[in-house]
């Protein structure tokens, strides 16, 4: 298995075309990310970006082209099998179960696996990573902060175990110390071993712990290249960086 995994990409997705109804939402949209990467998807608003992770996690269709992973066209795939494939998504305003204890969430994470012993282990692990969850494991999830609960859906996630993780606007309505704090649990997270694709506003933050990027405009990818040389670009400075 491993020599499969180093023939390729982990995740190709090839020339696929997304509608909702009539708006042609991704056009001839193509992207890799390779095992222990973090790749990350900036653009304005409507790019794309959200559509994006949506076709790859199965909650969208592409009309046409392949969404692969591990070698596997997982394209039009039900949801809840793509995480059983290994892919995991923290959806963008976290999406968390309000009415149900930290706790709950966690173990709706875990939902699709039956490894008590290993279940414990990964909640263990979440609670290492996020004290604060810890410290509120009983109370219900909508009485947290808004860091708080991008850490319960970060964490919910893990819960799956998953080989990729997809990030949708992690750092969306948190004060500017909580997001350097979230991109520095990202770093750990990809450091020990899970791959990242995120999608993200904040694009100089983005670019900063990012190994490669691309640029969503209206549905098509306009650049590509390593993080660092488009966070130095003109084009890019200019329209997304403020510069």
């Amino acid at each position: 298995m491993a020599a499969a995994k180093k023939s390729g990409p982990m995740l190709a997705i090839d020339n696929i075309d997304v509608f909702y109804g009539a708006i042609h939402a991704l056009k001839g949209v193509s992207l890799t990310v390779n095992e222990g990467e973090i790749v990350t998807l900036i653009g304005a608003n409507g790019a794309g970006k959200s559509t994006t992770l949506r076709t790859i996690s199965g909650l969208l269709a592409p009309k046409t082209g392949s969404v692969k992973f591990l070698g596997k066209d997982i394209a039009g795939m039900k949801a809840h099998k793509v995480v059983a494939e290994g892919i995991s998504q923290v959806p963008e305003g976290r999406r968390i179960f309000a009415e149900m204890t930290v706790m709950e969430n966690l173990d709706l994470g875990a939902f699709i696996r039956k490894d008590k012993e290993g279940i414990e282990k990964d909640r263990k692990m979440v609670f290492d990573r996020f004290p604060r969850l810890l410290e509120r494991k009983d109370q219900l999830a909508g009485t947290l902060s808004g860091g708080e609960q991008q850490m319960l859906a970060m964490g919910r996630a893990l819960m799956s175990r998953p080989k990729l993780l997809l990030l949708d606007e992690p750092s969306m309505g948190l004060a500017p110390l909580l997001i350097r704090e979230i991109f520095e649990i990202i770093e750990d997270i990809n450091r020990t071993g899970t791959t990242v694709l995120l999608v993200e506003q904040n694009a100089n933050m983005a670019l900063s712990i990012a190994n490669r990027a691309y640029v969503l405009e209206t549905g098509r990818i306009t650049l590509t290249g390593d993080a660092k040389e488009l966070a130095a670009s003109d084009e890019v400075r200019k329209a997304y960086l403020g510069g």
